[in-house]
């Protein structure tokens, strides 16, 4: 238990312990929560179990980046992460079923690749741009979102830019997320909130981007 609670400060605007010491970064997860409220309104009775799944997730990763930038501790970390990799694995599972029209098998296993395709692509970036440092991961899945715009910009071109769009969005919401520490000394608050502010919004856009193509697409 000693090892769950140790305390964690990885970002500018934390400075010392305590449940305070992130207003910043903690109010502002109330982005995932406000884009979740508002996808799941969107959705309203329509029959998209998929699309309901990905928006309880993101209402958790709401709640566990809050209990991050709350209690900054490890266990608190695992709060954070585990919600994010749920939807990650999720979203390529939709992505591989209903936007490229694979199998389930064959979905389910293209998910089973990305724990292949995350290190190895993680660690190219690394080596390639070391200044992301820790958002080298969240790079492999921007990247991986722009891979899966290009294979589906002839089959599924409203879906692809769709996708290409939420890339976007992602690579500066990495941007902020990657600058945080090196602005410290003149921007004290950072400029963490800002990957929340923008990852809520990019989140429940790939729901939208799903909900529109199920709309679209019904039976396929």
């Amino acid at each position: 238990m000693g090892e769950l609670n140790r305390y964690i400060d990885g970002y500018c605007e934390r400075v010392e312990p305590g449940l305070l010491a992130e207003p910043l970064n903690a109010v502002t997860n109330l982005a995932f929560i406000i884009a979740a409220i508002f996808i799941w309104r969107l959705l309203g009775s329509q029959r998209l179990p998929l699309a309901r799944f990905l928006t309880a997730i993101l209402f958790l990763i709401g709640i566990g980046s809050g209990l991050f930038h709350t209690f900054a501790t490890r266990w608190a970390a695992m709060a954070d992460v585990l919600p994010i990799a749920a939807f990650i694995l999720l979203y390529i599972y939709v992505a591989n079923r209903e936007f490229v029209g694979l199998s389930t098998v064959w979905s389910l296993a293209g998910v089973a690749l990305f724990f292949v395709y995350a290190p190895a692509t993680s660690y190219a970036i690394d080596n390639l741009f070391p200044a992301l440092g820790s958002s080298t991961g969240y790079a492999s899945v921007a990247l991986l979102i722009f891979l899966y715009s290009a294979v589906l910009w002839t089959r599924q071109p409203r879906a692809a830019r769709g996708l290409l769009a939420g890339g976007a969005i992602l690579s500066v919401s990495i941007g902020f997320r990657t600058i945080d520490d090196h602005v410290c000394s003149w921007l004290p608050i950072g400029t963490h909130f800002m990957w929340h502010i923008l990852n809520g919004i990019m989140l429940a856009w790939m729901i939208a981007v799903y909900r529109r193509h199920a709309l679209e697409n019904p039976g396929a």
